[in-house]
């Protein structure tokens, strides 16, 4: 029952009514809990509350599979008006962003020059910046790009996928650029022929990126809400004489919050993902497609439970 819960969701991300719906009715039905907000001052807010309480974030103005280039533009001059917010109001934020936001999906072109307006605009500010990856199909495309940016701005990083066959072959041949890496289990819909069906697989794959990474010397950052993964890593990290300031972990904004402050109180770093903007219903879906109980707040939110 679970998995048909999760594939039903993961359908209903990549539906381009219910997407128009969302835009035009806005952040209703529990999305609230997970997006701070449609405009750049409500994230700006979110991310003081959350840096007064000792955690550091990273911000994304919500869109993907954007189709042509005047959308794309404007989805970069986001990402540069949040740049410049992070840095004038001096929080504690880096930037997290989807290539297809740029233009990915329209011509190699015009996503790298995208890309290297947003990259400019990070270094002048010194803010970090993070390129999301989306399913397999963009991955190869991802990396590549990534790595012609790292070549020029040393303030960036990407994400392996850990569902992904390739995803351990990725982390070895990324470790020459020396990245941070942000790694994850994975949240779109794949077919078998390109990502372990069995969660009991993705695991131990995940697993096996973390300590790769780790014991290559390079940042990691841990982007999960799985308690087993959490006591993994604490227990690695601990038997290896991994310093805590070359990895932290990172969760969803709205998610598992007491977690979030315990992980904090212990003395790990805590980053929190704070997505915004118009543009949520994708990203609500995956949400939803991830745990059940997220699925039972939205409905006790709708029904006034």
């Amino acid at each position: 029952m679970e998995q048909l819960m999760r594939d039903f969701f993961l359908f209903l991300a990549k539906n381009k009514t219910m997407t128009k719906l969302a835009k035009k009715y806005g952040l209703r039905f529990g999305a609230s809990r997970f997006v701070a907000g449609a405009s750049l001052d409500s994230s700006i807010a979110a991310i003081r509350k959350l840096n007064s309480n000792g955690m550091p974030v990273t911000i994304d103005h919500l869109g993907e599979f954007v189709d042509n280039e005047l959308e794309a533009l404007e989805m970069t001059e986001h990402c540069i008006e949040a740049i410049q917010a992070i840095a004038k109001e001096g929080v504690n934020s880096q930037l997290s962003l989807k290539l297809t936001s740029m233009g990915l999906d329209i011509s190699d072109e015009l996503v790298m020059a995208n890309m290297r307006k947003i990259m400019e605009a990070a270094t002048k500010h010194n803010v970090f910046v993070t390129i999301d990856m989306e399913d397999h199909s963009r991955c190869e495309k991802t990396i590549a790009i990534f790595k012609q940016l790292k070549s020029e701005f040393p303030n960036i990083s990407t994400v392996i996928q850990a569902y992904l066959y390739r995803s351990l072959d990725d982390v070895k041949d990324l470790n020459e650029y020396h990245p941070n890496l942000r790694l994850v289990k994975g949240a779109y819909k794949e077919p078998a022929e390109v990502a372990f069906p069995e969660k009991t697989d993705v695991d131990a794959n995940y697993k096996k990126l973390i300590e790769t990474h780790l014991l290559n010397g390079n940042y990691t950052a841990i982007a999960t809400h799985d308690d087993e993964i959490i006591a993994f890593v604490k227990e690695f990290v601990k038997n290896n004489n991994i310093p805590l300031d070359q990895f932290e972990f990172q969760m969803l904004y709205g998610i598992k919050v007491d977690r979030q402050e315990q992980l904090m109180q212990e003395g790990y770093k805590m980053r929190i993902y704070v997505p915004y903007g118009n543009d949520w219903y994708g990203y609500f879906m995956r949400r939803l497609a991830e745990r059940p109980a997220n699925v039972m707040f939205v409905l006790k939110g709708v029904f006034g439970k």
